[in-house]
């Protein structure tokens, strides 16, 4: 068990006055059975006219912010304090055969749990196409187990693929992920979740953070840290099993979840509407530190 102080500052600077404006945000971490919050704070400047606090569809904190005051500059800074235990070892190799739980989520399958079931279907980031299905294949050959099929998957991504920040933004399609090799976080828990939703495997993304550690002999830098995404793959017999594409590995106790959903589209940590402003320069400062 491991607990972590955490700090995400969000800072929007405009070209132009921005004059009223609307957000919603998901920068709480989520009360779960191996996950505890002990402390969450969210400061927002200009302070928001009215604040809404609520769980969203998918189980989510949110809160959404109305601002109206006129403003070039908008800083959301949330700071928590969670704490997380490992989940128990799991064998990987005796979960259910992978076509098997594909026909029970299928629509004809007779399975009507709709918090597993909606999570089958494509979304604007995890489009189907046949270079998609061609990519999944191989980690799924009849019969296998459809957690031995995600953690194969998982580690191809993770061994074929190249981080690289440089490479593609938010609205690059999965498509050109899977013909560069390249991308972020954010992109392979998309081509993971593309891949296991075209072969009907109810799979969800996972907005979060993950602790990161300097090279030896180096000073861990203030603000250095990111936001972090991943994939949960379900298994009837075990339940909802979380996989690490960007790194390899199933995640144990340095994940920490903030959010679940269809894709990054549910989850984003900030996203809002304007009247006004221009120009829009975003900054991130993520810390997250293991406390003593």
């Amino acid at each position: 068990m491991k607990t972590f102080n955490i700090s995400h500052r969000t800072s929007y600077r405009y070209g132009a006055p921005v004059t009223q404006s609307q957000h919603v945000v998901h920068l709480a971490p989520r009360l779960l059975p191996r996950q505890t919050v002990s402390r969450h704070s969210l400061l927002i400047e200009p302070a928001p006219a009215s604040r809404f606090d609520r769980i969203d569809y998918f189980g989510n904190p949110t809160s959404i912010l109305i601002i109206e005051d006129e403003h070039r500059e908008l800083v959301v800074l949330a700071r928590s304090t969670v704490t997380v235990a490992a989940p128990a070892d799991i064998d990987v190799a005796r979960s259910t055969p992978w076509e098997q739980v594909a026909e029970a989520a299928g629509l004809d399958g007779g399975f009507r749990d709709l918090s597993v079931v909606q999570f089958v279907n494509t979304s604007r980031h995890t489009r189907l196409n046949p270079a998609i299905l061609a990519f999944a294949a191989p980690s799924f050959p009849a019969g296998r187990p459809v957690l031995q099929g995600a953690f194969d998957l998982t580690r191809r991504i993770f061994s074929e693929f190249k981080f690289d920040p440089a490479a593609t933004d938010i609205s690059t399609p999965i498509a050109e992920v899977l013909k560069a090799r390249r991308g972020v976080c954010q992109d392979f828990a998309h081509l993971s979740l593309a891949a296991l939703r075209a072969l009907g495997l109810p799979a969800r993304y996972v907005s979060g953070y993950l602790l990161t550690r300097p090279p030896p002999g180096k000073v861990k830098l203030q603000g250095s840290d990111a936001s972090h995404a991943w994939v949960s793959v379900w298994a009837p017999d075990i339940g909802w099993v979380d996989f690490d594409p960007t790194n390899g590995l199933m995640p144990r106790d340095e994940h920490i979840v903030v959010a679940y959903g269809r894709d990054y589209d549910d989850v984003s940590p900030v996203s809002g509407v304007l009247l006004g402003g221009s120009d829009q320069v975003l900054s991130i400062a993520v810390d997250v530190i293991e406390a003593d």
